[in-house]
């Protein structure tokens, strides 16, 4: 009877293992025709049906989507008429190129010419363009070039020690997108009044310098000067903003020209959490700033030794041509004395992200690179405050730069100094300088603090608050409040401030012990608010702690002085 009952059980036991594996293989057998007919799907789905299902959060940073249209027909043309157009391009190129060349000649040069220039046989091929959407009057359109040549350039170099080198400039490597701007529109063949050209973006400028029967080497620091003017020259002769206007009908078109169209304030505050690049000791950190990438405009900060979250607080100011396009880019190094300076990290702002007249107080990340933006290392941040006046100020503002408004905050008093004039004995005019120092009593409410961490060992702290100016290194402190963590003190101080341009208040919270101090976070401050709005209320994140804010309240009160001098 058990050997029936077990050949049964067997039986159908396996005749239910045959069936769930069918169903299975049945099941799998679809979601494989499934995941077939979606692929299938996705094959045959155009640009304008993904952006449809997906936002643009969904993709990847590699995935880029681009308005440019192929120019094979415009490549091979060119290739046709390459011989034509070096003839033609050459001397136009060197007749305008070594007059920038000889602007930015370094000082140990005497002399730097081309002795031959020729564009080569190599056609550069353009690989895209694009028609811009800017409301402008006009048509703009950007070519993508991509050319690596093989021309034939050599500079003669004269140096003030009567040496002569002949200097090769072989292996160039480029790309960039050159805008071509047709402007103004008007209603005679070819329907356009001027031609507007500059290069749009630099993405690759590579090249290397040979001494003909010589070395490069033998006068030191000569390769690096010769290739830093190169590059100087390439950028302020054609890099955008700057552009090349070439009349095509009789008219006026100064309005194309370059022209400055307001100036760019920045205050470096400090940075925060920067990365160790000194394998003793800490990094020497020092800022260089600059909105165009010459010599002569980028901005060099003061080096804070041995800090990883150095304090500046400098007044920089930089000319704007462009703020819909033009950049603030910030670079902080570390500084190794007589070898190169190591970068830590870099980053930057559009100007069209600031409203004009407005001071914008901003935290920006550090990156390896600005061009990538997959660097997910934490390099450190900086802190800057900027403040951008277009000339004039025709869009109801007043501007904050003219010397003929009344110093009376921040945005007027930022330029620090303005013309006065007064009588002499005999009753003519002597024009003097007046030099505005920005003196004044600022008040500080410490009015309390919240979720301060806790200190001692019963979960509580006796916290503290200590004030300093940190330029006159002025100090006062609040009374203690034991076994508090969101501790109320409503204490006012006065600080007479002499220079409020360049001081700042730094508040430290300590915890209060019988035996000692334990620090429990700090918050630094610029004194730009209070000297633009005279007196506000805000509550300010505790710095190098795991939390805790401090309700503040500050007034100025301005005393101006005025120096006058011949």
């Amino acid at each position: 009877m058990s050997f029936v009952l077990g050949v049964v059980f067997g039986i159908a036991f396996g005749l239910a293992i045959i069936v769930a594996f069918v169903k299975s293989e049945n099941a799998r057998s679809k979601q494989r025709t499934d995941l077939a007919s979606g692929i299938a799907a996705f094959a045959r789905m155009t640009v304008e049906d993904s952006r449809k299902i997906f936002t643009p959060e969904q993709y990847p940073s590699w995935v880029v989507f681009s308005n440019q249209q192929k120019l094979a027909w415009l490549n091979s043309h060119l290739e046709k008429i390459w011989p034509y157009v070096d003839e033609a391009a050459s001397e136009l190129v060197k007749s305008s190129v070594e007059p920038i060349l000889e602007q930015y000649r370094p000082v140990i040069l005497a002399s730097l010419k081309f002795s031959k220039f020729t564009l080569g046989t190599v056609a550069p091929q353009f690989t895209g363009i694009s028609i811009i959407e800017d409301g402008s009057e006009g048509i703009t359109m950007e070519l993508e070039m991509q050319w690596d040549g093989n021309p034939s350039i050599i500079l003669d170099i004269m140096t003030y020690l009567g040496v002569a080198l002949p200097v090769q400039v072989k292996n160039i490597g480029f790309t960039g997108i050159f805008r071509l701007i047709f402007r103004p529109l008007v209603d005679e063949f070819p329907c356009f009044g001027a031609v507007c050209y500059s290069l749009r973006q630099k993405k690759k400028l590579d090249f290397t310098l040979k001494v003909i029967g010589g070395d490069m080497t033998a006068i030191p620091g000569l390769s690096d000067a010769i290739e830093g003017t190169i590059r100087d020259a390439v950028e302020d002769s054609i890099t955008w903003p700057v552009r090349k206007v070439i009349p095509i009908l009789p008219g006026d078109y100064s309005d194309l020209e370059l022209k400055p169209t307001g100036v760019l304030e920045v205050k470096l505050v400090q940075a925060k959490e920067l990365t160790n690049k000194d394998l003793i000791g800490k990094s020497d950190p020092f800022a260089v700033l600059y909105v165009r990438p010459l010599r002569d405009r980028m901005k060099k900060s003061k080096i804070i030794n041995n800090d990883l979250n150095p304090i500046w607080n400098e007044h920089f100011e930089f000319v704007v041509e462009d703020p819909l396009t033009q950049h603030l880019v910030v670079k902080i190094y570390d500084d190794e004395g007589l070898q190169s300076a190591e970068l830590i990290g870099c980053a930057h702002i559009c100007l069209n992200e600031l409203e004009p007249g407005k001071v914008k107080d901003i935290w920006l990340k550090l990156v390896k690179d600005l061009e990538i933006q997959r660097d997910q290392k934490n390099r450190g941040q900086v802190h800057l405050e900027l403040l951008y006046c277009p000339n004039g100020m025709n869009n109801g503002l007043s501007n904050p730069f003219s010397q003929n408004e009344s110093m009376t905050s921040l945005e007027r008093v930022l330029k620090n100094s303005a013309e006065g004039k007064e009588a002499s004995p005999n009753g003519s005019e002597i024009n003097n300088r007046r030099e505005v120092i920005v003196r004044g009593v600022l008040s500080v409410t410490v009015v309390s603090a919240d979720d301060l961490p806790p200190a001692d060992i019963g979960g509580k702290a006796d916290p503290y608050v200590v004030l300093i100016m940190k330029k006159a290194q002025i100090k006062n402190k609040t009374r203690v409040v034991n076994e508090s963590l969101n501790p109320v003190w409503n204490q006012t101080f006065d600080f007479v401030v002499e220079d409020g341009l360049h001081d700042m208040l730094m508040l430290e919270v300590w915890d209060h012990d019988t035996f000692g101090k334990d620090f429990m976070g700090k918050c630094i401050l610029t004194l730009t608010r209070v000297l633009m709005e005279g007196e506000y209320k805000d509550t300010y994140e505790l710095a190098e702690a795991k939390s805790g804010k401090l309700n503040l309240h500050l007034k100025w009160n301005p005393q101006p002085i005025y120096r006058d001098y011949q």
